[in-house]
């Protein structure tokens, strides 16, 4: 089946449909049974779809994570209230006092936070790796390494990791591997035909598409699939029915709304590639990215989401470029239907494995479904106020 037939059908079996087209949204706590027998089955296939408890989940819940399992190509899927919530949650599955794992130097900042801040009082340690290490990577794996986290392409700096060979390497070590897969969407890389284990999506941004719902998955290997689940569930993780409905209809128009901004954001990232005053665009489907050699390998798309570093600059000048922008918004999340704009001035605070090569102002975008000739326009706008507040 292609993608996008994928895309429409997906979820969508009869089962949780009725006779309509969509999955109700089934709200529920309390499951009541007629019968111990029934009561008993139910408690004996808990883990299975079967109508339990309302933190188990409801046909709501079970049809999304259908849709989500079979659109990234794993066994399972677990369901969180945000993203940052399937990322600390695949972690906690999987690791105990003592162990090590090890974390890419450019994760979104929540994840680095949750490692120096809560890991470490668990007593798992963390060491911090270059994103295009490779096989450079066997020489940080330890004895009581127990996973290798990506995140490909990297918050802010959009570097491209070689998933197949870290995988490669992880699994002779006996490593989990795990990828925070939100950029791609899970349209745009199949992280199981490239040997992750787990991968985890910020819903709450190309899925959900709208800019209106907290939601984070992590889908999982059929080895890894149980053990996610129940300790997912032990930690009390749960997702409200409107949000997942949301999320459904998020994914019917995915595959469309990604093209779009796709073919929006090269066009405004060919725009300020002819700058002179830009000194390089991350975009992974651009050559000056790193890893771009690996984005045209493995990746099937792009999406909106790009950085771009300055020749020169400074904290005023950055200010006055992110302020008094009319289509483009400040703001930390990405994957809506609207422009977004966030600057950063010193890229190196966020890193400690690697040197940031550059020392002005990096600013992200994420282009949305405007009129590009607008979004091009206010950029424009913003590199005027640029230049005068350096000047």
């Amino acid at each position: 089946m292609k993608k996008q037939t994928q895309i429409v059908n997906a979820g969508r079996s009869k089962k949780w449909t009725g006779n309509v087209v969509n999955p109700p949204v089934e709200r529920a706590s309390t499951v009541v049974f007629d019968s111990i027998k029934e009561m008993k089955h139910a408690t004996a296939n808990r883990g299975n779809q079967v109508l339990f408890y309302g933190r188990r989940g409801t046909s709501t819940s079970f049809a999304f994570s259908d849709a989500m399992t079979e659109l990234e190509g794993g066994a399972g899927c677990a369901l969180y209230p945000s993203g940052t919530a399937a990322i600390t949650n695949a972690i906690l599955s999987f690791v105990e006092t003592g162990d090590h794992i090890l974390m890419v130097d450019t994760a979104y900042e929540p994840t680095r936070d949750f490692c120096d801040k809560v890991l470490a009082k668990l007593g798992i340690t963390t060491t911090y790796y270059d994103p295009l290490i490779g096989e450079g990577i066997e020489q940080l794996i330890q004895e009581n390494t127990k996973v290798l986290f990506l995140e490909s392409p990297g918050s802010l700096t959009m570097e491209v990791q070689d998933v197949p060979t870290l995988a490669q390497i992880a699994h002779q070590h006996n490593c989990i591997v795990m990828l925070d897969n939100t950029w791609a969407s899970p349209i745009n890389f199949q992280p199981f035909e490239h040997g992750v284990d787990i991968s985890i999506q910020a819903a709450t941004k190309y899925v959900v598409g709208h800019s209106d719902v907290m939601l984070g998955t992590a889908t999982a290997t059929q080895e890894h699939w149980p053990q996610l689940r129940e300790n997912s569930y032990l930690m009390g993780q749960c997702t409200s029915p409107d949000d997942l409905y949301l999320a459904m209809r998020g994914i019917r128009t995915l595959g469309v709304r990604l093209k779009q901004h796709q073919e929006n954001a090269l066009k405004v990232a060919h725009y300020i590639d002819q700058r002179d005053d830009v000194e390089v665009v991350l975009h992974p489907a651009l050559p000056s990215c790193p890893g771009h050699e690996v984005f045209k390998r493995d990746f099937l798309g792009a999406n909106g989401l790009f950085s771009f570093v300055f020749k020169q600059g400074n904290q005023q000048a950055l200010n006055a470029f992110l302020e008094g922008m009319e289509h483009f918004k400040m703001g930390y999340s990405w994957g809506g239907f609207e422009s977004l704009v966030i600057g950063v001035n010193n890229v190196q605070a966020l890193r400690s494995a690697t040197t940031w090569p550059y020392q002005a102002p990096l600013v992200r975008l994420h282009i949305g479904l405007e009129d590009v000739e607008d979004l091009i326009d206010d950029l424009e706008r913003a590199f005027n106020r640029f230049h005068q507040a350096l000047n």
